[in-house]
């Protein structure tokens, strides 16, 4: 073997690396976080946990993936340590179809159906493809196809050139010699276990593999331990992943690795007990990718069959390895393990976000309610609350700016804008339900109180904004363009019935009906509102424009308020009009 054939080997295992770290990463933005809101799902049974997890992993290429995915579940409490379990089984047979995709480069035959697949047959055809797509298409998902396409391409070519280039191998007695050592099971399943825990990728050390035993001089006495080995290897990444994570999220990782760690003895201790007795003639026959393939897929297959009905064990095992501390745990979802799979962490963004706009309506309502009748304790759970919407705006901007820098599709980079624009919002109308609580607590403590007429307008305008919030929160919720819609005219009414309330409240004091100190109050209380429904405004054409891919917001809102320019935005602000007319003064 030459040092040009050595360059070719490296060359093409760097290939073989990118293409498909390529179309991983590729496939898991086509995914558009499906199939991990499946994953986060699936906690009724471990049964369909396994299969979410089977499946997931095949798509996606990533065992490793799909295992950090389980570990960030727990770690942020959406899934206990038990359901996670079937999920991790499943990602380890899941990952087994790289391997049978790689078993093609070792077909053999002159049928027009093998030619056919072959890979140097219909990979440059693919190339093509992807290169067109990718390059020329202007539809993101095209060009994400083209992505998994080119990356597929450049991981069958560096293969390609990985098995070129080893051949020479074969004629080589060290080579020979050397492999003949790993025929030993421990060192045999070091080996495998220390390469897939440096390249972290247990379908690239598989690959690996296919490749030197297209060479010639892999036994399946060779194989056997090193594929073993391969298997707890690729527990390295969910290893590292829970570093400085919580207790549950390092046991997750222990479960991964006590049950490929189970599983290989157990099988190797039955294998060889068996080979003591029977001795297996096969273990001196050489054979090719396939037959890799085979044996990769058995192993996860039986093992799973063996450990997933005694789960529990691991469980336990985890627990009993990372023990409890008398030291409360905080759970928060947007893990930064997630900020790898960029599709699926911003899924999770929009599961908090609707947790923080939740909290936020549900404060600002809250606290109109301390209008109608004061309630202390109503008040410290809103101030309580606005402390914890101040968490989300702090985690969530810190989250979705380090989510920005990574590589993303131009609607989900959109989607991020939105998202940061919005927090500001839900942020503020919390603030405005703490000033409307200390407006309540000082009409309290100063014994005050509005006149009739007063309190009969300041419900009319509670109850329009009461409406604008629904409208504006339930079409961030939905993503409903048409709800979204109506806010903007019930918005321009609430203007309307401030300005008209202030009037009416001149008018009251020139008359000596109402105290100049009420209506210090009174003003506190309107500008509050008022600015609640301008952010139910800001929170509604964000969504319109980023959804429309329009962003100019100051030219939207004024085309949406033109006289003659919008007929169902007039015939809205007319509806809104009567339904919140102030009595006659």
């Amino acid at each position: 073997m030459t040092i040009f054939d050595l360059l070719s080997m490296v060359g093409g295992l760097s290939l073989f690396l990118y293409g498909m770290h390529l179309m991983s990463s590729s496939l898991e933005s086509m995914s558009g976080g499906v199939l991990e809101r499946a994953l986060e799902r699936s906690t009724s049974s471990k049964w369909k946990a396994l299969l979410l997890g089977t499946v997931a992993t095949a798509i996606i290429q990533s065992s490793s993936a799909t295992t950090v995915m389980a570990v960030g579940f727990v770690n942020g409490g959406i899934m206990t340590l038990n359901q996670a379990v079937g999920i991790i089984m499943g990602a380890n047979i899941g990952t087994t179809a790289t391997a049978w995709i790689l078993s093609l480069t070792g077909l053999q035959g002159s049928s027009l159906i093998v030619q056919l697949l072959k890979p140097t047959s219909f990979v440059p055809v693919l190339a093509v493809i992807g290169v067109i797509m990718a390059m020329f298409s202007k539809k993101q998902k095209k060009k994400i196809i083209g992505g998994v396409l080119c990356g597929f391409a450049v991981l069958m070519y560096g293969m390609h050139i990985m098995s070129s280039a080893v051949k020479p191998l074969a004629d080589m007695p060290e080579f020979v010699s050397i492999m003949t050592r790993f025929s030993n099971p421990i060192l045999g399943v070091l080996t495998g276990a220390v390469i897939t825990g440096v390249i972290q990728s247990s379908s690239a050390s598989v690959g690996i593999l296919q490749a030197l035993s297209l060479t010639g001089g892999v036994t399946y006495g060779i194989a056997i331990p090193i594929i073993m080995g391969q298997n707890i290897g690729t527990c390295v990444t969910a290893l590292l992943s829970c570093i400085g994570a919580g207790k549950n999220a390092r046991r997750t990782a222990m479960v991964h690795l006590y049950f490929n760690i189970i599983g290989t003895v157990f099988f190797l201790a039955l294998f060889y007990t068996l080979n003591a007795f029977m001795r297996f003639t096969f273990l001196d026959d050489v054979l090719d990718p396939a037959h890799i393939a085979i044996i990769h897929t058995s192993f996860n297959l039986m093992a799973t069959a063996i450990l997933l009905p005694a789960s529990n064990l691991l469980v336990r095992l985890a627990k009993f390895t990372i023990r409890d501390k008398q030291v409360k745990e905080e759970k928060w979802p947007l893990d930064e393990r997630f900020l790898d799979l960029p599709s699926f962490a911003l899924e999770q963004v929009r599961n908090v976000m609707a947790r923080m706009a939740t909290l936020s309506r549900d404060t600002l309502l809250m606290a109109l309610e301390t209008l109608e009748k004061y309630d202390e304790k109503k008040i410290e759970q809103i101030v309580a609350n606005e402390d914890e919407i101040d968490k989300y705006e702090d985690r969530l901007g810190t989250y979705l700016v380090q989510l920005s820098t990574r590589q993303i599709v131009e609607k989900d980079s959109n989607e991020i804008g939105m998202f940061l624009h919005m927090i500001g919002d839900f942020e503020r109308i919390s603030d405005h339900a703490v000033n409307l609580t200390e407006v309540s607590q000082e009409m309290h403590d100063k014994k005050l109180s509005f006149s009739e007429a007063a309190t009969t307008e300041i419900r009319v305008f509670s109850d329009a904004l009461r409406e604008i919030l629904d409208n504006a929160f339930d079409a961030f919720l939905k993503e409903d363009l048409e709800e979204a819609r109506l806010v903007e005219p019930l918005e321009e009414v609430i203007d309307a019935l401030q300005a008209e309330i202030r009037a009416r409240h001149v008018v009251r004091l020139r008359e000596g009906v109402c105290t100049i100190e009420l209506g210090f109050v009174l003003s506190d209380l309107l500008t509050n509102m008022e600015r609640v429904s301008d952010h139910c405004s800001n929170i509604a054409a964000t969504l319109i424009q980023t959804k429309n891919e329009t962003f100019d917001m100051h030219s939207y809102l004024q085309s949406v308020k033109a006289a003659d320019g919008d007929e169902a935005f007039t015939a809205h602000v007319k509806e809104y009009s009567e339904k919140y007319a102030l009595p006659t003064a």
